[in-house]
């Protein structure tokens, strides 16, 4: 039972990953709008399909109950109005990034993004760091280097992406609320200024959203295609070690990686090669000391089991 368990896990984490890896290929179809119109959109579609969600599968009184619960509690409040704004600026730079001929960088970012996680916990959580995860932070901040160096321009794009992310995950652990409902509440605190922004662009007849019926679906169907992954990486993530997790979530860069190259021709030189070569050795040993670490805290777990029984 367990078993089944896992794969039925591992098979709803991997599609979310997978879907987040070639979701450049739909707001490329979008490119002719701006990232300001699309972000607003995706935002007031993504509240507008949770809402509807929430409804369906009669979670709406667990809804309320939590919104009572952030009125009282003020630091709840907070990490949520700072969750909501870190993942619209991760969502806004990711559709700029992708219609500006940049998803090259946005894979570094998610390749990063797992370090960066690490690193807040050092500094926010005052965990501490093992020699592997030292050594894997040096192989990624050569691999960072080499990018700025030789192109002579910092990669913002990357960095911004992995660094709100992992802001986003953080204040996320402060909220604790299931994933349908943490979504719904993420997207309501910003949908006034989403929605704000809709209609201002439709008076100032710069709204491309009127402009032709498959724009307009398009922009409508972004609410869905942003909620969809969340959801089965939720239903994944129940259901399968974290070791596990961990590995899989490297399928979404390396198919923007993918995507970037080979379906939108971005430029993929020998020094990108070789900068990738470093921050994905890093990400081996990184992976690696995770899975070692894993496999010693089961097995404290089972003697201690044992000892106890």
């Amino acid at each position: 039972m367990k078993l089944s368990n896992e794969k039925e896990g591992a098979f709803y984490a991997a599609l979310s990953y997978l879907l987040w890896g070639i979701i450049p290929i739909y707001w490329k179809w979008l490119d002719h709008v701006s990232a300001g119109e699309i972000l607003a959109h995706r935002v007031f579609w993504s509240f507008v399909f949770m809402i509807g969600l929430l409804l369906f599968t009669k979670k709406w009184p667990q809804f309320r109950l939590y919104l009572k619960e952030i009125k009282q509690n003020k630091k709840k409040f907070w990490a949520l109005l700072i969750a909501s704004l870190l993942v619209t600026g991760n969502w806004g730079i990711f559709i700029w990034a992708v219609n500006s001929n940049h998803i090259l960088e946005t894979s570094l970012g998610y390749y990063i993004n797992p370090l960066v996680s690490v690193l807040l916990g050092v500094v926010v959580l005052k965990e501490k760091l093992s020699g592997a995860q030292i050594f894997a932070f040096s192989l990624a901040g050569i691999g960072v280097l080499i990018l700025t160096v030789h192109f002579g321009t910092f990669p913002w794009v990357a960095l911004s992406l992995a660094i709100t992310f992992a802001l986003y995950g953080l204040a996320k652990k402060l909220i604790n609320a299931d994933s349908s409902i943490g979504l719904t509440l993420e997207t309501m605190m910003v949908t006034p200024l989403a929605l704000g922004y809709i209609i201002y662009i439709l008076f100032t007849g710069s709204s491309m959203f009127v402009g032709t019926i498959s724009t307009s679906l398009l922009m409508v169907g972004g609410g869905i295609v942003t909620a969809l992954p969340l959801l089965y990486f939720a239903k994944g993530a129940q259901k399968i070690p974290l070791s596990m997790l961990g590995l899989l979530q490297y399928i979404a860069p390396t198919l923007q990686l993918t995507v970037g190259v080979f379906l939108f021709h971005e430029s993929f030189t020998k020094v990108h090669l070789l900068a990738f070569l470093f921050i994905w050795s890093a990400l081996a040993v990184y992976s690696l000391s995770r899975i070692k670490w894993f496999g010693k805290g089961t097995a404290k777990l089972k003697r201690k089991s044992r000892i106890g029984a």
